[in-house]
């Protein structure tokens, strides 16, 4: 298709090269350099290649290991293999929305050649073809991309959680296979051997030939339905399985023109990373250049076109389309070394073709953030960056404490309020671990450990103590959760980095203890913390229940552990990928009798909001004692948690007013 604008067409007039020198050009022959889509800077290319025959696919390379990973003890009930419409029904409940939705304006219109300004159609489609189907036939191959653009628009607030429910446990199930998959392949071929794994592509791969990608079946112009601006993300690879942007190198998100019902390309999301050297970002104002026109080398080589991604840029302005933004940049902390952030939507309001500093021509566009969104999340991680370092220099007012716990954990627990003057958290001996009551340590406890010197291994005593292996993959990530998790302690030889002493290496992220209007105290990290990582402990005095009925009547306020939901079974279920899989009930533990008091000493886990959709679960871990009845409470992430978002646990029981603990009031 020919340019929809007036532009100057650069591709009909000499390269600056060719310019340079006429004689020279007539004697040498012409070098024509190959152009390729646009990519991200520190993206490594999607492999795609052919395979050999014999030679293991991701999905093989996972069920060859499935069975020993996922066997339990002989005591465990067979699972049941998860019903096909269950695995589904999420996905199809989001196409029904969907459909029923576009079905109400097909109904009132009648034919939608004529459309209301308020239907939110993108372009017009013949009758024909907006024909929606009420059957929902479950697909064997994996779904293709839809030709059909919708909006979703008013959603009610239950809608925006279950859809944001759904986008958890989808990002949940990925991570939980990336992490399984390097440490399988690491496994396999011995870790720094070869080159590094990769597990986001193995675990994408999965999941679309599982149909588990999200919104595959419509092309969804404006937001994703449960995702939230300020949403991280750690992989190129994320971004497709949730739908939010559809290509795993290409930097413009686009319907092809072959596939839209009038023939013209619509640009849905970009990604910006600094991939092209003549683009601008203010942040709220972006100057976006094209794509095309560069060499393998990042390098521009030739004069863009006015076609694929470049025409659907210029057709979304046409029309006032808006486009969702995502940013990618390098973050130090990262388990891939970058980081992508969703940004919000912006409107592109202007485009022109101009010369680059290279001397080429390149289109660009100009894009302007829709107002009364939320703050963006590359603003709130840059933001953290600087608290990390200078809090006072960035908010000199606000601050109770720079450090509640007196140093006693490896980094700082800031103490922040800037609403009340309420200072309830300065007033409590801050505990760095749970408090035991002597007997715990010679009940049930026989002080073996394991003979590893160097580090543990896979055959160890500690990893049978475990059901054969251990909870933790080489970088500390939780590989799946358990009923209970034994780690190397006191009577081990070895040393304290082995890799099954996670927990006991204390606080790594910066936490932050704040006052908040809707959830009084709450707990945030000025970090980025990484899905299966590790948080701190939640930490108190014991009491056996015939002392907690005493101090209860005393006004104490008492966290009972076995009320929390065992959300550690969410953790690594992988029932949707592999139908022998069994949820974990190896090593047993029995139903825990004890209470904490949190009334005088506690640590800052006490001040986490309750939610019944938290980010942060329970995992049960015994390392100075094996005393069953008296675990460790400690924290893991389920999933992402960007820094300045709110952490939540689901206690199990809350106020039914407040929806919070009385102790976080």
């Amino acid at each position: 298709m020919g340019s929809i604008v007036p532009f100057q067409d650069l591709n009909l007039m000499p390269s600056p090269s060719a310019a340079a020198s006429t004689a020279a050009a007539a004697t040498l022959p012409l070098l024509t350099p190959k152009i390729e889509p646009k990519t991200e800077p520190f993206d490594e290319p999607v492999p795609t290649h052919q395979l050999e025959p014999g030679q293991n696919t991701p999905e093989s390379l996972l069920s060859e290991s499935a069975p020993g990973f996922f066997s339990n003890s002989e005591n465990t009930p067979e699972s049941q293999p998860p019903d096909r419409d269950n695995v589904y029904s999420e996905f199809y409940r989001i196409s029904e929305l969907f459909r029923t939705a576009f079905a109400k304006r097909l109904r009132k219109y009648g034919d939608v050649d004529v459309l209301d300004p308020d239907s939110r159609a993108i372009v017009t489609v013949n009758h024909q073809d907006a024909r929606l189907s009420n059957a929902v036939v479950p697909r064997t191959k994996p779904m293709k991309r839809s030709g059909e653009l919708v909006r979703v628009t008013d959603l009610s607030a239950e809608d925006e959680r279950y859809f944001r429910d759904v986008v958890r446990r989808t990002r949940m199930l990925y991570d939980s296979l990336r992490v399984f998959a390097v440490y399988e392949e690491e496994k396999r071929r011995g870790i720094g051997q070869g080159r590094r794994a990769r597990g986001d592509l193995t675990a994408s791969s999965v999941m679309k030939e599982r149909q588990l990608w999200l919104n595959r079946d419509k092309r969804i112009v404006g937001s994703i339905p449960g995702v939230q601006i300020g949403d991280v993300f750690f992989f190129r690879m994320e971004l497709l399985v949730v739908g939010l942007h559809g290509h795993s190198q290409a930097g413009i998100d686009y319907l092809p023109g072959s596939q839209s019902a009038n023939g013209e390309p619509i640009a849905t999301s970009i990604i910006v990373s600094g991939g092209y050297e003549d683009d601008e970002d203010a942040g709220d104002v972006l100057i976006y250049t094209g794509h095309g026109g560069q060499d393998k080398l990042s390098r521009q080589c030739e004069h863009q076109k006015l076609e694929g991604g470049n025409l659907a840029m210029e057709r979304s302005m046409h029309y006032g389309i808006e486009v969702r933004v995502i940013r990618g940049f390098r973050y130090q902390g990262s388990v891939s070394s970058k980081v992508y952030v969703y940004d919000g939507l912006y409107k592109i309001h202007d485009c022109w073709f101009d010369v680059g500093k290279s001397g080429f021509g390149v289109y660009k566009y100009k894009l302007l953030r829709i107002e009364g969104q939320p703050e963006m999340g590359s603003a709130i991680l840059r933001f953290a960056d600087s608290l990390r370092t200078k809090p006072l220099s960035v908010r000199p007012k606000g601050y109770l404490s720079l450090d509640i716990s007196g140093k006693k954990e490896n980094v700082p627990v800031l103490l922040f309020n800037d609403i009340d003057g309420d200072y309830e958290p300065l007033y409590y001996e801050y505990l760095v671990r749970t408090v035991f009551p002597p007997f715990v340590f010679t009940q049930g406890s026989n002080g073996a450990g394991c003979d590893c010197v160097s580090g543990c291994t896979d055959r160890c005593f500690c990893a049978v103590k475990n059901g054969g292996e251990f909870a933790y993959d080489h970088n500390g990530y939780l590989l799946r959760g358990k009923p209970v998790i034994f780690e190397c302690g006191a009577f081990c030889q070895c040393p304290p980095t082995c890799r099954n002493r996670v927990t006991q290496r204390g606080l790594r992220n910066r936490l932050e203890v704040f006052r908040s209007r809707e959830t009084g105290w709450g707990v945030r990290s000025l970090d980025l913390i990484h899905a299966g990582a590790f948080i701190c402990e939640y930490a108190g005095v014991v009491l056996t229940m015939e002392q907690a009925q005493i101090f209860s009547m005393n006004g104490d306020s008492l966290i009972y552990p076995n009320r929390f939901s065992a959300r550690w079974g969410e953790w690594g279920d992988l029932s949707q990928v592999f139908s022998d899989y069994m949820r974990p009930s190896h090593p047993s533990i029995p139903p825990l009798d004890f209470a904490m008091d949190v009334s005088r000493m506690r640590n800052v886990a006490c001040y986490i909001s309750h939610s019944p959709t938290p980010n942060v679960m329970v995992q049960f871990v015994l390392y100075d004692h094996n005393n069953l009845m008296f675990p460790h409470l400690m924290l893991f992430a389920l999933e992402n948690i960007p820094p300045l978002r709110e952490l939540s646990i689901d206690y199990g029981v809350a106020d039914e007013w407040s929806g919070k603990l009385a102790i976080c009031n």
